[in-house]
């Protein structure tokens, strides 16, 4: 039997489960807020001793955690930008125009993740066949560079790019030449799916915890490398 090892980090505590050939072995450690990987890596090394299992004959380790839905619902996400098609910056903003409820006047939506200065558009445009109608506008791509020096993450977004990825994969090749190191996400590869609101808004919350999330796994990675 293979031995796996599950872990899952709370608001108060982190719960770990370890399955092996002696049966199941199950831990419970206080959450870390300020460095969750810390108490991840306690918990798994406490529950590993108590076993009497070495590290590297964990076969498996599956791993759940809310960081990412609670920098989105707190808002703690990182500073993110949006290059988009000229005309549509406001895309994330009206939504699919559902209402939650039709006869409240005064009903108040949840802000774009994205603020409209950092919604930045370029011209370029494609056809519902994925068909050249607007060539992108490389210089335009080069010209917003000064207002992304301060950003941590940049979502693209473009119209019928889930048919024809390619401007939006030229965008990414500049940005990575220019800016190298911010992370670049594309509704292309995040949500190939028609229906811009829906494509840009999972391309926009993908961007806002990409640096969050892959400084974490990455100092996880680290600590049970160690």
């Amino acid at each position: 039997m293979r031995i796996q090892l599950a872990v899952d980090i709370g608001g108060t505590f982190t719960d770990l489960a370890l399955e092996h050939a002696g049966g199941r072995k199950t831990a419970k450690v206080l959450t870390t807020q300020a460095a969750p990987e810390r108490g991840v890596l306690d918990g798994v090394a406490a529950i590993l001793r108590d076993a009497g299992i070495a590290p590297g004959d964990v076969a498996l380790m599956v791993h759940g955690t809310t960081l990412a839905t609670n920098a989105i619902i707190e808002r703690k996400g990182a500073r993110t930008a949006l290059i988009t098609t000229q005309g549509h910056r406001d895309v994330l903003a009206m939504g699919n125009e559902s209402r939650y409820d039709q006869y409240d006047l005064d009903i108040t939506l949840p802000q774009p993740l994205i603020p409209r200065y950092l919604r930045l558009p370029v011209p370029e445009r494609l056809d519902n066949t994925g068909a050249v109608l607007l060539p992108l506008d490389e210089a335009a791509v080069h010209a917003l560079l000064p207002h992304l020096a301060d950003v941590e993450s940049i979502a693209v977004g473009f119209l019928h790019s889930f048919v024809n990825p390619a401007h939006e994969r030229r965008v990414r090749d500049i940005l990575a030449s220019a800016l190298p190191g911010i992370p670049v996400s594309l509704s292309c590869e995040v949500s190939p799916e028609m229906r811009e609101w829906e494509r840009f808004s999972t391309t926009a919350a993908n961007a806002y915890v990409q640096p969050l999330i892959a400084g974490y796994l990455g100092r996880l990675q680290a600590g049970l490398r160690a």
